[in-house]
This record gives structure tokens, sequence and C-alpha cells, in this order.
């Protein structure tokens, strides 16, 4: 049998079934927004079944200045493909009720399809999980920045600083009474600035953690326990969790201090009665990053959220939290988060933050024990 005959047996891929699997959403819409056809992943975007997307305008699905809808208009008139970055799809609430998607940014792009009177196809890429790896990577220079630094500070302040407490209390018994006041606020000083250097230090150990198989759920539980009998008596704490999660690999008392320090963060921007912490854990398909000095990406299909609704962190600071000694708070170095990044990366996953208008989401991607 030659080869064209044995080209003609293979059946023709349905372009519907190569539709559906795409991971990225994809609508099909006519010149006057109707929907036509949507693969599984815009239903998913939309809240809604294929059967009941079918025949709606997309226009009224969204607010009448949404960036999508200008998009479309313009890629309509110039029947040309029309692309734009980071934009926000700026739904309808009175059409479309899943609050978890405003204030998320999409690449988008629209090509009309000439051979069908107007018919438009868009395709949607959430800029979610790409900005997650981008901020990771910042988050991880600044890390091997403070490496550096903190070696250089242990060494070259730890030490005078030792005698700077010595000489204040040997003049201590020589002063009047009335200023020993002065040479207690020296030592105390230096105990303080001695301190916050010790926890710069967390950052040199560039030793590899060691880990081994651990169930996320029962970390997540002892976490749990903890706050419950102490600084979270308060605070309503809920567990939602993907019973099926596989393994990871993990270092267990590393984990505990990560969302240890999370859950404390949590609880003091609710810090009322009505404060709410959510515990989630969920299995993301193809979700990958390659790490600096790997050319191998590596999977991180193990979601945990730490989701609170208190009034988060406001302004620009957001961009930056894992980035040592930013903080938002009077009186805390901005080495906490830093630390839980370091530690996360020390673990090939990732950590990052959201914000809706009434939830914090800090998210941790994790890989799965490898079978």
């Amino acid at each position: 049998m030659n080869d064209c005959a044995c080209e003609a047996m293979i059946d023709t891929p349905n372009p519907n079934d190569i539709l559906q699997t795409l991971a990225q959403p994809v609508l099909c819409i006519d010149k006057e927004t109707i929907i036509l056809q949507t693969n599984t992943a815009a239903q998913m975007l939309l809240n809604s079944s294929d059967t009941a997307l079918h025949g709606k305008k997309l226009s009224d699905l969204l607010l009448h200045d949404s960036p999508l809808l200008a998009l479309v208009w313009d890629a309509s008139a110039a029947q040309s493909s029309y692309a734009a970055h980071a934009i926000e799809l700026s739904f309808n609430p009175l059409h479309h009720h899943n609050h978890s998607l405003q204030n998320q940014l999409y690449d988008v792009q629209v090509l009309p399809m000439a051979d069908y009177n107007g018919c438009m196809v868009i395709h949607i890429q959430p800029r979610s999980i790409a900005h997650i790896m981008n901020r990771q990577l910042t988050h991880q220079g600044a890390v091997r920045a403070v490496v550096g630094a903190s070696a250089l500070l242990a060494h070259e302040i730890k030490n005078p600083l030792s005698g700077i407490r010595g000489a204040a209390q040997l003049l201590e018994p020589e002063l009047e009474p009335n200023n020993r006041d002065l040479t207690r606020m020296i030592c105390k000083e230096v105990d303080r600035i001695a301190a916050l250097v010790d926890r710069m230090e967390t950052f040199t150990d560039t030793r590899p953690t060691q880990r081994k198989p651990e169930n996320i759920h029962e970390i997540l539980s002892h976490v749990l326990q903890l706050a419950r009998s102490g600084f979270a008596k308060n605070v309503r704490l809920i567990e939602r969790y993907d019973p099926s999660l596989p393994l990871v690999l993990v270092n267990h008392d590393a984990l505990v201090q990560v969302f240890l320090n999370l859950v404390k963060n949590a609880m003091e921007a609710v810090q009322d009665q009505s404060g709410e912490i959510m515990f989630t854990t969920a299995f993301r398909h193809g979700v990958r990053m390659t790490s600096p000095g790997s050319k191998k990406p590596m999977s991180l299909p193990i979601e945990i959220c730490i989701i609170d609704n208190g009034a988060g962190v406001q302004g620009d600071i957001q961009d930056f939290m894992f980035e040592p000694f930013v903080t938002s708070k009077t009186n805390g170095s901005g080495l906490g988060l830093a630390l839980a990044a370091k530690i996360i990366g020390d673990h090939g996953g990732v950590i990052d933050h959201s914000r809706d208008d009434r939830h914090t989401v800090m998210r941790v991607l994790l890989p799965a024990q490898q079978a």
C-alpha cells in the first residue's frame, strides 16, 4: 500500500475537537458580537456552558468601556488582527458572577475570519501564571542580593556591636544615676540591631534543603492547630482541600514556618470578629517553571492558598512585597515574606500575592513528589 493510500485512511481531525483541546479560552463571535462557539476554557472563564452562551452577545457580558470590547470593534472595523496585553476584561456584574476574575490581567488577540461574513475569533491568554513566574525571578534575584549583603553585615557589624555594648556596660557604674538610662538605651538598641542581623543571616544558608515526602494537608493542619490555640482564636478558619493531592517533597519545619508566617500576616489584616481566613488546596495542570541554572522546566501542580477578607496591602507596595525590607507594618522589618519566598524557592516552588475587591490571596505553588 502506498503512502497516499495510508494517508487517505487517516481521519481528518474535527476542528471543534481541536478547539476543545486548547488550554486557553477561545470564542467565535459574529459581527454583532453574538457568541457562536466557545471551547471548554472559555466556558470556565465566562462561568457558563456552551449552550447557555450560544446566541448571547459578548457586548452584554462586558461593560461598555471594556478594553476587550474596544479591541473587538477595532478589529472588526479594520478587518485586521488586533492584540492587547495586560488588560482587564471588565465583566458586567449583571451577567457574570465570578468575582475572582475581576482585576486579573489577560493578553488578548482578535482575528477576523475574512471568509465568514465578519465573524471573529477571540483568543484569551490569562497572564496570572506568567506574571507569577516573572515576579518570582525578581524575588529570587532580590534574595540573592540579600545573601551577599547578609554575610557582609554579619562580619562588619556584629563584632563592633559587641564592643559598643561592652563599653556601655563598663561606663554605666561610673555615671550619675539619672544618666544611666542612656547606657541602657545603647544596650537595648545594640541588641535590636544584632537581632535584625541574626534574622538576615538566615538568608546566607545556601545548603540544600533536607526534604522528604509529606502530606501537605498534615502540614496545614499542624499550622491551623497552632493558630487556633494562639493568635487566631477569634478568627474563623476555614479549610477547603482537594483530598486527592499527591505527596510533596518538602522540609516539614520550613513549610510550617512559611505558612505560619502567612497566617499571622492574614490575622493582622483582619483584626476583628468578622475576620475570616481560608485555606484551600488544588491540583493545577500545566503550570511549569524553569529555574535559573536549569534548562528543564519543572511542573508546579500543587497549589496552596491562604485567603483573608482583610483590607489588604494598598498601593505600589503590592508589587514588591516579597523583596527584603519592604513592609507596610509600622514596626515590621520586611524580612518575613522575603524569607518565605526564599524557602519556597529553595523547594523549587513560587509564592505570589493577589487582591480582589474583598479578599487577599497568598498563593504557593509546589512541585509534586516524582513517582
